[in-house]
This record gives C-alpha cells, structure tokens and sequence, in this order.
C-alpha cells in the first residue's frame, strides 16, 4: 500500500550533533527545507560531552603538512593521506565558519599586547593547534548550533524520534538509478511510525560505543546509522577499530565522565596506586602517546598488579591554573568528593570512539545515490587504526560543509517522490515480556567488553560471534512479531554492528593501532582498510 508521506523535505538529517547540525545549517542558509531528527533532546549526543576540542592550524610555527603527518602517525600506517590532507587543508576555513555562527573559543593575551586563541596540545600532536572553550567545547559548540537550528526558518527539528529504516527505490519498486527516498521514522512523543519523503538522507548518528558495557559516549551512541547503512547496501570499513579512552572516571556515581586528554597535554602524569608512573616505561611520548597506546598500558597495568584502576594526576601544576583551564571538570569532580588540585584521580579506559563505519567519499556519498554520511558514523580513511584527539569534530565540520556543498549542487536534478510504502503494523502485538529485551542488552555488552575489547584473541573473538548469532535470531523474531519501541530498534541496530565489528576483527590478522590481538602481535609489513560488503557477506 502506497501512501502520502506524513513527512516530507528536501534534506532529511538523521542526528542533532555537530555534524547533523553544521550540514543542516549549511543547507537551510542555500533555502533547501531541511528536517532533523533527533533521538532524545536535541542537544543530548556526544558533541555536547566532548571536553577537548577541535584540531586547526591556527599558529604560524605550525603547518597544514605537520598536521597530516601527525594524523598518519596517529592511525598506525593505514590513514589514507588524500583524506588527511582534505580535512587539515579545510580546518581553519571550516572552524572559522564556526566562530562566525557565535562559538566562543578561549583566548590569551600575548607579551605585545595582542589577542589569538589559546591553543593547547595533546596527544599525538607535535604542536599547540587545538581551540578550545575552557574544557567544555563540545557544550559550547552544540548549544550555539542549536540555538541557530531551532530558530531557522528552514529547519524543523523533530525531537524524540528515531529512524527505522531507509527506504530505497529498487526495495519498493521504483525503476532508474538505486536511491534513497526516504526513511521510516518511529516518533516516540505518538509512539507511531511515519514515513519520511526526502531527496536526500544524512546520517549524522554518531558512533556505537554502546555496544560495550563501558563506554564514555551518551546512551544514544548504538550504531543506528551504521547498521541502517548496511541494511540498506553500504558497505562499512575498519569497525574492528573501537578507540578506548584511556581516562574515565572510575567513580559509582559517575562511571561515564570523561578526564579530558587536555589534561595530560597541560601536564598530568599517570601513576600507579603506589604514586609511580609508568607511561615512560611503554613509551618515550610517555603521557602523550596516543590513545591506543596509553589505553594499553594502562589495561596492562591493571592486570599485572590486580587492581581495578590507575590514576591521573595534575596536582603538582598551581591550583589556579587547573581551575581556570578545567573548571567544568574540577567542579564536576569536587561534587564527588575528589579535588583535582590536590590528589591523583582514579581512572580506567573506556569506550569512546568508533573509528571505521559507513564508507564514504570526501563529499560524505555512500554507496546508495542520494544517501550520504558525516562524523563519526563514516568511514572516510582520516582515522586509520587509531583516531588522533581533536580530529573528530573537525571531520563533523568539514565533511559537514562538502556534504552540503554536494548535495545543493545535485538536489536541482532529484524529483520527489509523490506516494511511500506505509509501515505496516497489521500482523505484529505489543510486547509482552520487554525483559527478554533487557536481558539481550546487558548480554551482548558484558561479552562484547569481555571479548572484543583492548585485547583480543581468535578464541574470544569466536565467542563473541557465536552469541551474537543466537542473539540476532531471538532479536529478528522478535522485530518481526511485536510493535517497535526504542529499546527494540537500538538492540536491533546494536546486534547488526556488534557482529561487523567481530567480523572486522577477525579478519584482521595482525596487531595494528586499536586492535590488538595475541594471535598476532605483530604488524604486517603491508596492510590496508578492513572493507565489508552487504552483497559479497549475503553471498558467502
């Protein structure tokens, strides 16, 4: 049965973060009619907790060349170098459009009298190139896209309401080029599903940190773009790449604070519980190793000596200066009773970026005509084995702008289509036990954490796919007999990229960046993107 679309725009924008926002506020500006999605508040993603910030040449002692060869050092040899250069060439005009919309970035006032930004360093970086807002840039950033966003005549924000599905052309009979016309989208304030008319569809969903029982992400980050992209025909590259970060709080009350890598760039050490450091026992960058390498040997030495945590300390800098650079997480963690200028804080790695995902161009173009993807759900070589810090809101904001740029340049040529299939909910039931889904949800966390985490090996990563296929038969059974709901279509998405991610992994058969395994330790002399494809995987 065909139907009217009850939602229909030129530009469908699937996330609220800085990604999904930069590309929706880029489009409306050229008078496309633009709607976003977004699965909670629209501010709550992983751009608003990101404390860091965003990596730019801005200083004349630095050069667009040095920022590309520390990203390639960064990902372990498999960066793919016109990516790097694409994104570093395009930073200082990309960041600059965000200081236009209103972000205020920290500065300083230099010996002559003049005012340029601060920019601190951090890991993997060989200069001071990252603008932040004191240590909660990504809440700067988002609040001022959004602010901008919500008031835009151009755009309709949608709050509370997940995509389903993508809907392509040849899946619901349409002849000419394969495309997406649309998407299914379950709107949680009706509890009803709608169907969405577009000429073009962004996923901007962020990553799948979700997936592991640890993670620093917030619990919208399961993966939906990624497995919605493959359901659809996408192929996905280098997911077997979960970045951990090194420093979480390790703290009941609040297991997914992140300790920003600012920290350790303004000098603080890590120690063992017994005050000594070890950082320059793995590596002579010692702290500012990058974050594979500092997750590492922090895991090591937990292991090692049996303790459940390391520790981070920035006590022997002034008092004064910790508060006026990290004053966001001073307070946050004077309210647990730590003072960061005072006493080391406890930490453990955690999941916190996912490195491969939906491959796509410099332009964000999937292998589906019309469908594109921006930030962190997208593959787009710049990562490689290992994300350097900072790199990642760059890459919202760049590809965000050639994604824009892109799809006004095609969206002349794109008719719409007059009638989508309706979502049929004519043969399913309410749930009736939602605890089976609670329980599929806390399994496939702890095994994914136990099996697929900082260290892996064949073994566990067998394991791992064995439960995840039992897991996907009870999940499908399930999709196909109850009506949806969110825990549902995010265990369901969680599932789908819980087994690329393995499969990833298993056919990596060396130790590179983010993926370590003691099968084999050892690089290869020459290695590649890890490349899956939904047509040759149906096929085998």
């Amino acid at each position: 049965m065909k139907t009217t679309p009850e939602l229909s725009c030129d530009v469908l924008v699937v996330g609220s973060g800085a990604a999904g926002l930069s590309v929706a506020l880029r489009l409306a500006a050229q008078q496309h009619n633009v709607i976003v999605l977004s699965k909670g508040p629209i501010s709550e993603g992983s751009t608003f907790y990101a404390q860091g910030g965003i990596a730019a040449v801005f200083d004349e002692t630095d050069s667009v060349e040095s920022h590309v060869e520390d990203t390639l050092i960064a990902g372990a040899g498999i960066v793919e170098r016109h990516a790097a250069e694409f994104v570093a060439s395009n930073a200082r005009s990309c960041v600059q459009w965000l200081i236009d919309q209103g972000v205020l970035f920290d500065t300083e006032i230099a010996a002559n009298g003049e005012s340029s930004y601060h920019l601190t360093r951090e890991g993997g970086h060989s200069h001071r190139r990252i603008l932040h807002a004191a240590d909660a840039t990504g809440k700067a950033v988002e609040n001022t896209l959004v602010s901008k966003a919500i008031n835009h005549p151009n755009i309709r924000v949608l709050e509370r309401c997940n995509a389903v599905d993508l809907i392509i052309s040849d899946k619901i009979g349409l002849p000419g080029t394969r495309r997406v016309v649309g998407a299914w989208v379950w709107n949680r304030n009706k509890e009803q599903v709608e169907t969405c008319q577009a000429k073009a569809v962004v996923l901007a969903t962020g990553g799948a940190s979700k997936v592991y029982q640890y993670t620093t992400n917030p619990d919208i980050s399961s993966g939906d773009g990624i497995a919605m992209a493959w359901r659809a025909g996408c192929r996905v590259a280098n997911l077997e790449f979960n970045q951990f970060h090194p420093t979480a709080l390790f703290h009941p009350q609040a297991r997914s604070f992140l300790l920003s890598e600012a920290l350790r760039g303004e000098g603080a050490w890590l120690k063992r519980p017994d005050g000594t450091r070890f950082m320059p026992d793995f590596d002579p960058r010692g702290e500012l190793a990058p974050r594979d390498v500092v997750a590492r040997a922090i895991d090591h030495e937990m292991k090692r000596l049996g303790v459940d945590c390391m520790y981070l300390d920035i006590s022997h800098k002034p008092a004064e200066f910790i508060r006026h650079h990290f004053p966001m997480i001073y307070e946050k963690l004077l309210g647990l009773g730590i003072d960061l200028t005072k006493e080391p804080v406890p930490i453990v790695p955690a999941a916190h970026y996912t490195c491969g995902g939906v491959m796509v161009d410099d332009r964000g173009r999937s292998d589906v005509d019309g469908l594109y993807a921006i930030g962190e759900v997208s593959y787009t070589g710049l990562h490689g084995a290992n994300r350097m810090a900072s790199n990642s809101l760059l890459e919202c904001l760049v590809y965000g702008w050639s994604a824009a740029e892109d799809i006004a340049r095609r969206m002349p040529h794109v008719h719409a289509i007059p009638a989508l299939p309706a979502w049929d909910e004519s043969r399913v039931d309410d749930a009736d036990e939602r605890v089976i889904l609670q329980h599929n949800w806390h399994e496939l966390r702890l095994f994914m954490w136990d099996y697929v985490g900082i260290v892996r090996t064949t073994k566990r990563l067998e394991r791992a796919m064995r439960r995840i296929t039992l897991l996907q038969q009870e999940i499908d059974e399930y999709y196909a007999n109850f009506r949806v709901s969110n825990n549902l279509l995010e265990l369901r998405n969680l599932v789908q990229v819980a087994e690329l991610i393995v499969r990833c992994a298993m056919q990596r058969k060396e130790s590179r960046g983010l993926h370590y395994t003691l099968d084999y330790p050892e690089q290869l002399a020459e290695s590649g993107p890890t490349v899956l494809s939904p047509r040759s995987y149906i096929n085998k």
